[in-house]
């Protein structure tokens, strides 16, 4: 099917992700608020000779989204389209932030999650934003079914059902196959977590890695560069109707916002201007987190305020390989003398079958560095991606890396089968830019 429709245009202005890790200047920028919008800029495009990218909240690390095309924002194809059972449609630009509540009446919840709720269904799922947990698979696992505009202007469903060739492939599409406008997840009942926060020694946890992230539903820990120690975070899933226990409302205000977030802030800007105060600050940082145990709704557990800016890479390896990746890290760090205030962040997910997901075909374990965003990240990352080539590491396609379509495809044994899926859906390549060039290549 094909629609035709005119969508007002603006002119372009300059634009930065959130990580302000990405500029661009679009020629032209649009809004849409339908799904007629999106076809009639898709045409636009076209038409104009011109190439469309979609954007979100623009929480992607890397040029994913950037272009100097026609900037297409899709954040008001938001909200609940249809419930059918446990298999929920949402509209592309629904924020995951918005989710909860709009499961709540239905009794439902996401299987899975990561901590940071800002992004779009459609971003999260296009770029592979897992959360963690040893059973369970990131949200593109989740998606039963989805609709895209395609080069042509035409609406394509792909589902068990419907071109269910394509299915593999769009789950996590780049961005490089069209335009998603629907999203069909399959959730789960509504459940509740109990959550575990405390330190504990870093060789430890390392020693223990594998048991540690396969006894429970959901490990993952957090190590502060020049510390002995891991922040970890034990979840457990409980049934919906277990009793909350969530803390005070000055201990979680000190936990959630002001250690984190307000106190962080000023310690990450002493670390930027002067940086041999980083080594006692993060050792100050360890100190300050306390052991906590709370119960409560998914959602709250999952996800927690991120306000201070920063940017950041990941890298999915074999999850044996984590804690000699991690030790090697360390060393690395050490050996160099370099002061790094950000943590890194150690998490898990099953295998999926999903083309493009760094979790392809083997349970993983990912490794995250970040710095804050007036720190030049370049040598650290370089050094952190080196090590996790060694393991044969897969970049996240929504952080920060240098890896191209040489280096990438033998790391995903259906790179070739995702390309045909692309010339046959955007041979004109209307959705390319300078980044899927690098990654997907011509």
């Amino acid at each position: 099917m094909t629609i035709k429709t005119a969508v007002p245009m603006k002119a372009g202005r300059p634009w930065q992700n959130w990580g302000r890790s990405v500029s661009a200047h679009p020629e032209f920028m649009t809004q849409a608020a339908s799904i007629d919008d999106v076809v009639g800029a898709v045409n636009f495009a076209r038409d104009a000779g011109l190439t469309l990218k979609p954007v979100g909240a623009g929480h992607s690390f890397t040029a994913i989204a950037s272009t100097d095309g026609v900037q297409l924002d899709v954040s008001s194809l938001d909200g609940l389209v249809a419930v059918d059972g446990e298999l929920v449609t949402f509209g592309a630009g629904t924020h995951l932030h918005q989710i909860p509540a709009l499961l709540a009446p239905y009794g439902l919840a996401l299987e899975n999650m990561g901590d940071i709720d800002q992004q779009t269904i459609a971003g999260a799922t296009s770029t592979g934003t897992h959360g963690t947990g040893a059973s369970f698979g990131g949200l593109s696992r989740q998606i039963e079914a989805l609709t895209m505009v395609t080069a042509d202007g035409a609406l394509v469903r792909a589902s068990a059902t419907e071109n269910a060739e394509l299915l593999p492939a769009a789950r996590l599409g780049l961005g490089a196959l069209g335009v998603v406008v629907e999203t069909t997840l399959r959730c789960v009942p509504d459940f509740m977590l109990n959550a575990v926060e405390r330190a504990e020694p870093l060789e430890e946890v390392l020693d223990n890695w594998l048991e540690r992230a396969s006894s429970v539903d959901h490990f993952e820990f957090f190590w502060f560069a020049h510390t002995t120690s891991a922040l970890t975070k034990t979840n457990t899933r409980l049934p919906a109707d277990t009793p909350r226990m969530t803390q005070r409302r000055l201990a979680a205000w000190i936990d959630d916002e002001l250690l984190p977030n307000r106190l962080y802030a000023v310690l990450c800007e002493l670390g930027a201007r002067f940086p041999a105060t980083t080594p006692p600050l993060n050792r100050l940082s360890e100190r300050l987190v306390a052991t906590r145990e709370v119960t409560d709704c998914w959602y709250s557990v999952f996800t927690s305020p991120r306000r201070v800016r920063f940017r950041e890479m990941e890298y999915a390896i074999p999850r044996a390989n984590v804690p000699d990746a991690l030790r090697e890290i360390r060393a690395t760090i050490e050996r160099n003398g370099w002061r790094i205030t950000f943590p890194v962040e150690v998490r898990t997910t099953a295998s999926d079958d999903n083309w493009m997901s760094t979790a392809y075909g083997r349970d993983t374990g990912y490794i995250a560095v970040h710095r804050y965003y007036r720190e030049d990240p370049t040598e650290y990352f370089a050094a952190v991606e080196a090590i996790m080539i060694d393991f044969g590491g897969r970049p996240h396609w929504g952080k920060m890396h240098t890896r191209g379509a040489s280096d990438l495809r033998p790391l995903y044994p259906r790179f070739d089968d995702f390309l045909a899926i692309r010339d046959r859906l955007d041979p004109g390549r209307l959705f390319a830019n300078d980044y899927l060039r690098k990654v997907l290549g011509e």
